[in-house]
């Protein structure tokens, strides 16, 4: 052995070796209890019953499915005055919202009204945030629209559009109460921030482009949403744009954008952009019922059904032809809603230092849509837009969301006949507002900073939804980003370690540049939990033929998708035998030998039988190679797996289990030091007189 080196580690040959001890012994039950636990219940919301009488459990009972008792047992009226007038300014936002967004779902505008009445009572009930103001959003209602025209007009078949519409809407809330009460929230975290950063911003692009129908006053419009064909259809019906419209339109969405940017120039004027809508609506409906603006050419509204929400428990259609595109519709914009609603919620719970039961939301935002299904409405979540409003206009609970929803019930009831002459333009460029601020360019220049990766799929999503469409956009970022989760599970983070100076330490050779390399050890870092889909063993062939793999063959294999799963996941043994190769070229180099291989586990937090084979199979190739296997901190599961799959007690033994990486070269540099001297006595020559 090199004597710097055992210069260097000198103090560590003393030091003390501490055994690496299985976990207490635990039954499969206790441990799929445990394992349950930490999956579906992370947050233990059981644990405040313990200890406490029977009335006092159904007191806390009540209040956690029901937190309107919570926050309704201490309300006040200074608290109801905040929510007055934070309700009073979101109704003047939802209400020309819910009307233009009806007509981005190709849906009737009474119905927008509709779904802004019912579910924000719903959720004040159920709902565990108190900032989350509850209506249509432009992208459910964007996704919806397109999925359903594909296969049925709502021009040609409106009944049945609509039909389907609410059955859609059922289905989007079923699934969501559902992941609420089997505890599944997981699921939507599949819908990363950059694919949802694309995904909104390819959105909000599509809906703009969709505006350009009121926007130029024409008549027959592309039914697909992609990019091309509406641009399309937009320069092959020149003849049918009306300058008057334009001009309006021209005139409003100056007008929205400029109280926009007051409001994000000055906060604390949230009110202008909060009120331009309305205040845009009101003016717009006069000027055309003054000017008689049918007979210019300009689109109407026309008049709206008064009264509050009907029922629609018989339209919901549960068989049928359709009934796998509602289920289809229902599951992705159920998705895509619950995102935004449990998004826009914790978001605002952070800025208020309080908490959002995601669960609870899930469940609110489930039973508010499968109640709204039945009451004439379409799908809602909580809209970022009307919660900022909500938020800045000072809410305390919950209870603004009734006061909007009392105030809708008074449009609904006594207000309709004025919207007859609302111009379709104006609803077009409120929404074109609505949707600029999904564009989040500072957002996209942070993950190209960031992750290269993570702004590939953000792009990917972004062009998938204006090139080919919303769903198919959506489908494909969702199908790329759980591939690269695919990448690093079958193809686990392993780094080469080396010793710090003058310490016990031992990090990553490429991190660290004042690491160096012990001679006669090769110590590797997993920093992954080994499973079937990340081990996958080279035969004989593959071992033998490894120098004369050529890049070729790995470009080919790259090429084709199966052999690529086999290249990834036998990546692990294939580097551990190059770095070994490597590592024996350098010790001939240095003329010294590769004597142990040393295995860093403390980041691999589990392992399954497959897992447990790689280390059978590597340990007898190491000691083909004369190298023997060492095994550094193995955690709690993987300890107690790997003692019950050595029964005989000859692949994990006591010497080649070690708590630290600094006590596996302590020990194992003394024991080759007194080898080497054991040798050395025993070659020497004595000499006879």
């Amino acid at each position: 052995m090199d004597p710097n080196t055992c210069n260097m580690h000198s103090h560590c040959v003393h030091m003390e070796i501490h055994q690496v001890v299985p976990p207490p012994h635990k039954s499969t039950l206790n441990k799929l209890k445990v394992r349950l636990k930490e999956t579906f219940f992370p947050d233990d919301p059981l644990r405040q019953f313990k200890g406490k009488s029977l009335k006092t459990k159904i007191i806390l009972g009540a209040n956690y499915f029901f937190p309107i008792l919570q926050w309704g047992s201490n309300y006040s009226f200074k608290l109801f005055k905040s929510d007055l007038i934070s309700g009073l300014t979101i109704a003047s936002l939802a209400i020309p919202q819910g009307i233009s967004y009806a007509k981005l779902a190709n849906l009737p505008p009474i119905v927008g009204l509709y779904s802004s009445f019912v579910p924000p009572l719903i959720y004040a009930v159920l709902g565990s945030s108190r900032d989350l103001a509850v209506g249509p959003v432009s992208i459910a209602s964007l996704v919806l629209g397109s999925m359903l025209r594909q296969e049925v007009s709502p021009s040609a078949e409106p009944v049945l559009f609509l039909q389907l519409a609410l059955t859609s809407t059922f289905f989007a809330g079923l699934f969501q109460a559902s992941l609420g009460i089997l505890r599944l929230g997981f699921i939507i975290d599949f819908l990363s921030k950059a694919i949802l950063i694309g995904f909104m911003a390819g959105a909000a692009i599509i809906v703009s482009l969709q505006q350009l129908k009121s926007l130029l006053g024409i008549t027959h419009f592309t039914k697909e949403m992609g990019l091309v064909p509406v641009m399309t259809s937009v320069f092959h019906n020149i003849h049918e744009w009306s300058w008057q419209t334009i001009v309006m339109g021209i005139c409003f969405l100056v007008l929205l954008l400029i109280a926009r940017h007051v409001s994000i120039r000055k906060p604390k004027l949230f009110w202008v952009s909060a009120g331009a809508p309305l205040m845009c609506v009101i003016i717009s409906t006069l000027f055309c019922f003054a000017i008689k603006a049918q007979n210019h050419g300009i689109s109407l509204i026309g008049k709206l059904h008064q009264g509050i929400n009907p029922s629609s428990w018989n339209m919901l259609k549960f068989h049928g032809s359709h009934l796998g595109l509602v289920m289809k519709t229902g599951l992705i914009t159920g998705i895509l809603s619950l995102t935004e609603g449990i998004a826009v919620g914790r978001t605002f719970a952070a800025l208020g230092n309080y908490k959002v039961d995601g669960n609870k939301e899930m469940m609110a935002i489930g039973f508010m849509n499968v109640v709204g299904s039945s009451t004439s409405c379409y799908v809602t979540t909580g809209a970022f837009s009307r919660s900022a409003v909500n938020n800045n206009a000072g809410a305390k609970t919950a209870a603004s969301n009734i006061v909007m929803s009392v105030t809708v019930m008074v449009t609904l009831l006594f207000l309709m006949p004025l919207f007859q002459y609302t111009p379709n333009v104006v609803l077009g460029a409120i929404i074109v507002t609505a949707v600029i601020g999904l564009i989040d360019i500072p957002a996209a220049c942070h993950i190209w900073k960031i992750d290269k990766f993570d702004f590939l799929v953000m792009l990917i999503a972004f062009l998938g939804v204006i090139f080919i469409s919303v769903q198919e956009g959506l489908a494909i970022a969702v199908g790329l980003s759980t591939f690269r989760i695919l990448l690093q599970i079958t193809r686990p983070k392993t780094v080469m370690m080396g010793n710090i100076p003058g310490t016990d330490i031992y990090r990553n050779l490429h991190q660290y540049k004042d690491a160096t390399r012990i001679p006669g050890f090769l110590i590797l870092s997993i920093e992954a939990p080994i499973n079937f889909a990340n081990i996958t063993y080279l035969n004989d062939r593959l071992v033998s033929a490894l120098h004369s793999l050529s890049s070729m063959l790995v470009l080919l294999s790259a090429l084709l998708f199966p052999l690529l799963l086999n290249y990834l996941v036998s990546t692990f043994h294939i580097r551990t035998l190059r770095w070994i190769e490597e590592e024996e070229e350098d010790n001939i180099k240095e003329q010294s030998s590769l004597r142990f291989l040393i295995l860093d586990m403390s980041a691999v937090s589990a392992i399954d039988t497959s897992g447990i084979s790689l280390f059978k199979e590597l340990k007898a190739t190491m000691e083909k190679k004369g190298v023997e296997l060492v095994l550094v901190n193995p955690l709690a599961e993987v300890i107690e797996k790997l003692k019950k799959a050595d029964e005989s007690n000859t692949f994990i033994r006591a010497d080649n289990l070690f708590l630290t990486v600094g006590e596996a070269v302590a020990s194992l540099s003394s024991t080759m030091k007194t080898q080497s001297t054991t040798t050395e006595e025993a070659h020497t020559i004595v000499p006879h007189y």
